[in-house]
């Protein structure tokens, strides 16, 4: 089994997407602010922007989708692909997860390209690379960057091999992340749509279930997942 979440399933702990005319922050467009360019102009700028996202997000809890999937992962061989850089999923106990878009929990040097882990809140601004002491950025990807290969690849390998493919809480319209869908059901998996409204996904999902995805994504599991038990673990 393979699930893709996006910004949906993470809305009913209270994390934000940033999306439409209400993602201001500082009288700043939210997504001109995810940008190579907006960092290099105003790296100070950036970072606040995204130290406030940190600390909201610190306060955010997983619910009842990222725990139920959590758990679904302890019983099946289950692949976890999101397009959030939120960490919830990680935080519910899942392990085997792709981040498409990287984790506002990561830094990365704009000098040496190092990563790491750093989950202070309040951050110290601005950080600083602890190898070479070059400035960081966060380690998301930005409008205009390429997805890390690696990764990329690894969720298409995941998508050809899938039985079942579930989107949850995505749009459906960023690239290249909602052609995983099309490429599983291509080569034959059982494509199901968790929304609270229709996608352009809609059209070839084999089921769709439309409404929050604390209360769809359980109901999702006990009529598809336990009428697939050859997907779950025997033990």
């Amino acid at each position: 089994m393979v699930v893709l979440t996006g910004a949906g399933i993470s809305a009913e702990s209270g994390v934000p997407t940033f999306r439409g005319a209400g993602g201001l922050w500082r009288e700043h467009r939210a997504l001109d602010l995810a940008t190579p360019e907006a960092f290099a102009r105003d790296p100070d700028l950036v970072w606040n922007f995204y130290a406030w996202r940190r600390e909201l997000i610190a306060g955010c809890t997983p619910n009842a989708a990222h725990l139920s999937l959590a758990d679904l992962a302890t019983r099946s061989n289950l692949t976890l692909i999101t397009q959030n850089v939120d960490g919830l999923h990680q935080a519910a106990g899942s392990t085997n997860v792709l981040e498409l878009h990287g984790s506002l929990w990561r830094l990365r040097c704009t000098a040496c390209r190092q990563t790491w882990a750093d989950r202070n809140v309040p951050l110290l601004l601005p950080p600083t690379c602890p190898d070479c002491g070059s400035l960081a950025r966060p380690d998301v990807v930005w409008f205009g960057e390429q997805l890390p290969r690696a990764t990329l690849n690894a969720a298409k390998e995941s998508a050809r091999a899938a039985a079942v493919f579930a989107c949850i809480g995505t749009s459906g319209l960023v690239e290249p992340a909602a052609g995983l869908a099309r490429i599983a059901h291509e080569f034959g998996a059982q494509v199901v749509e968790i929304n609270v409204e229709r996608t352009p996904l809609s059209a070839f999902a084999d089921r769709v279930y439309e409404g929050p995805a604390t209360a769809m994504v359980s109901r999702w599991i006990s009529e598809v997942v336990a009428g697939n038990l050859d997907l779950l673990d025997p033990e």
